[in-house]
């Protein structure tokens, strides 16, 4: 018998298409703040911000690295054009821990040149990739 509740989830990145399934339910961060989609959800485009994403599967959650980009939701079909997503164990934790130790110097630097802006996106990528690496 089929799930009526299922909709197709479609995670691109400029390397590959990352995920293609039908799911129960995603959650992820925007630039507005967290979501979750279930099917029926109203037309919506937003910003990706950097934080996990979760997959809703009808017997698991499975959940990513989601980074950066943009989700078009329609009511039965949601995607994501994503810059930067990553599973559990393609996360490099020594180029990460390294990543927020740089990005840590930089927004503790008294250099005027330092982009804070562009720090702290760092830093909040580097700390969503430790976090998921270390659940797994």
């Amino acid at each position: 018998m089929e799930d009526t509740n299922l909709f197709k989830l479609k995670v691109v990145t400029p390397q590959r298409v990352f995920y293609e399934s039908d799911v129960d339910m995603v959650e992820f961060r925007t630039t507005e703040g967290d979501i979750g989609v279930l099917k029926g959800h109203i037309p919506l485009t937003a910003v990706i911000s950097p934080g996990l994403m979760r997959i809703h599967e009808t017997d698991e959650v499975k959940e990513a690295a989601l980074l950066a980009g943009i989700v078009r939701i329609m009511p039965d079909e949601v995607t994501v054009l994503a810059e930067v997503c990553e599973w559990p164990d393609e996360i490099d934790i020594t180029r990460a821990n390294e990543a927020k130790i740089r990005a840590e110097r930089r927004l503790k630097s008294t250099d005027g040149e330092v982009n804070i802006t562009r720090a702290e996106r760092a830093l909040r990528r580097a700390l969503v990739r430790i976090n998921l690496a270390d659940r797994k």
